[in-house]
């Protein structure tokens, strides 16, 4: 078993989430940073399938009770084992009591902790990701234990370690496609979606990222439509809003653009203040 000794400011686990329940209206959740939750996983030779923990901001610790592997990928929150600094992305060996602690952040907002054949809490609608009233949990709390499998034979560490492309997460441009209603938006909306930097305001989160700047809307309602992670709808005020994992799956704001999976991956790695500027791509 895996101790919370300290949860964080928001701390959950996650997999792939729920695909195949939109039409009953349950979201897909899943790792906000599925790039880096994937790239742990695969050093420890797991399924991409596999559980992770998801830590937002570091400031937590945990104990564990077997021994086994682990693997931490995304943001670098200075993780100590014993007190002693290990690297991300590389195996390394746990043994029973050791204690995992995440510190000073250095980069990123979110890291992945993998374990050697996943984190078994309970599944729901095939998937472990915690969401509000549909697992029982919604985060990881301080005295909570997660299962895992004892791993006593055929553990092995590695010297190697993985270089991460810096990029990830200093990028300053989102990759998007046009959304459905783009072309209702004038050349002028248009140029200025394409030429503005936006920052992230204070009103972020699993569900959803809204940015400060202002782009001209004269657009009309349109029906209740389906979204998905990573659609970007233009509100009434001119504000808009990046649909992040734990998104509703409808919307009746205009869907003007959509961004691509790299870059819903780097974009959950900013936060509050955050800047960067939309680059638009062909299919």
């Amino acid at each position: 078993m895996l101790k919370v000794l300290k949860s964080g400011f928001f701390t959950t686990i996650q997999d792939k989430g729920r695909v195949g329940f939109a039409s009953v209206g349950v979201p897909i959740s899943g790792a906000m940073d599925s790039y880096s939750a994937d790239l742990a996983n695969s050093i420890l030779n797991n399924s991409v399938q596999d559980a992770v923990i998801e830590i937002t901001l570091g400031a937590c610790k945990f104990e564990f009770t077997k021994t086994t592997t682990i693997c931490i990928s995304g943001g670098d929150f200075s993780p100590t084992n014993n007190n002693m600094p290990i690297p991300l992305n590389k195996r390394i060996l746990i043994h029973p009591n050791d204690i995992l602690s995440f510190g000073k952040i250095n980069y990123g907002i979110r890291c992945y902790l993998a374990v050697n054949g996943g984190f078994l809490s309970a599944k729901k609608l095939n998937s472990r990701s915690f969401y509000p009233n549909i697992t029982k949990d919604f985060l990881l709390r301080k005295g909570d234990f997660v299962s895992y499998k004892e791993r006593t034979h055929s553990i092995t560490t590695s010297k190697s370690s993985i270089k991460i492309n810096s990029n990830h997460f200093k990028t300053k441009v989102i990759e998007c496609y046009s959304g459905p209603e783009f072309d209702l938006l004038s050349d002028h909306q248009q140029k200025q979606i394409f030429n503005t930097t936006f920052t992230i305001s204070k009103d972020n989160s699993r569900m959803g990222y809204k940015l400060n700047e202002i782009v001209e809307n004269n657009l009309s309602q349109i029906l209740t439509s389906a979204v998905l992670t990573g659609t970007v709808q233009l509100t009434p005020s001119g504000k808009l809003i990046v649909l992040m994992r734990d998104c509703q799956v409808t919307g009746g704001y205009p869907r003007v653009l959509q961004l691509t999976e790299k870059a819903m991956n780097q974009l959950a790695q900013k936060t509050t203040s955050a800047a960067f500027q939309f680059s638009l791509i062909s299919i």
